[in-house]
């Protein structure tokens, strides 16, 4: 074979491996403008979040500036797109009373939530003397006094969309539903065994994604 033709013979060569190349490239780039196109049509929204209840096993704010807690959450979550799942990879849930936390952090099991489905969770929260800083500790003390007691309770984690068989990235996800705890009477709730309180609230809770 003649010096020519073994040149000719590698330059088809590169020539077919850069067409390859060149159609690989251009598959990928068709299957992800497709995907952004389909996002940017069906423009998923985020799922709500609503809190039914609070049963409240134990709330003793008596020892100074320590606060002990325990209480049963239920919580509604819907998945509001109609060819969009989610997967919830990460949930915790806590209480704040005047953004610090009061409880430990109870985290959820990872959950797919499918179109326009809905899930329901009931974890228990709670802190034992957990330090509340002196200034909260006063005004706490007043509202437990006064009857009732207002908490946020929080959820925060991360989650994924689903469309078709393409999985996004993970987003951020934080829920924050507001709770009057009240302690006069047992018009307020329903009690529970001997001690525990169940307070309905159906409250819509705010959620934000980034």
């Amino acid at each position: 074979m003649s010096v020519k033709e073994c040149g000719d013979h590698r330059e088809a060569r590169r020539k077919f491996f850069r067409r390859v190349t060149a159609s690989i490239l251009v598959f990928i780039l068709i299957v992800l403008i497709t995907i952004f196109l389909i996002w940017a049509i069906l423009r998923p929204s985020k799922p709500s979040f609503t809190l039914l209840d609070t049963t409240v096993y134990a709330f003793n704010a008596s020892a100074p500036s320590l606060l002990t807690s325990n209480f049963q959450i239920t919580v509604r979550s819907r998945n509001p797109n109609d060819l969009i799942g989610i997967y919830y990879d990460r949930l915790d849930v806590y209480a704040e009373y005047r953004d610090e936390e009061i409880t430990l952090r109870c985290r959820l099991p990872p959950t797919y939530q499918g179109y326009n489905e809905v899930n329901i969770w009931s974890p228990f929260i709670y802190g034992t003397m957990v330090p509340v800083a002196p200034e909260y500790s006063l005004s706490l003390d007043a509202e437990q006094a006064a009857g009732s007691v207002f908490l946020m309770i929080k959820i925060g984690g991360r989650l994924r969309f689903r469309v078709g068989a393409f999985i996004t990235g993970r987003y951020h996800i934080h829920v924050s539903c507001p709770a009057y705890i009240t302690f006069r009477g047992q018009s307020d709730g329903v009690l529970v065994g001997e001690n525990a309180v169940k307070l309905q609230f159906v409250q819509r809770c705010h959620v934000s994604l980034w």
